[in-house]
């Protein structure tokens, strides 16, 4: 579209559709991860380590800082 010189306005509605559609994505792969390893992680008493992963993965995704790594007993 850029190199065919079109209009801004259709070029930024495009990209817009572009990004909706990979947070879509992104929101499908999170719910997979939750639903099949946090859920294994939680029956297995692990879930701590998969909960922050996750947690770092939505703060990276809404671009914020990853906080540090928690230790645990």
């Amino acid at each position: 579209m850029i190199e065919r010189e079109e209009y801004c306005v259709d070029i930024l509605q495009q990209t817009s559709a572009l990004r909706a559609a990979v947070d879509a994505l992104s929101i499908l792969i999170l719910e997979d991860h939750v639903q099949g390893c946090i859920r294994t992680a939680a029956e297995q008493g692990d879930a701590e380590t998969y909960v922050d992963e996750v947690v770092d993965v939505v703060r990276r995704t809404l671009g914020r800082p990853i906080r540090g790594a928690r230790t645990t007993p």
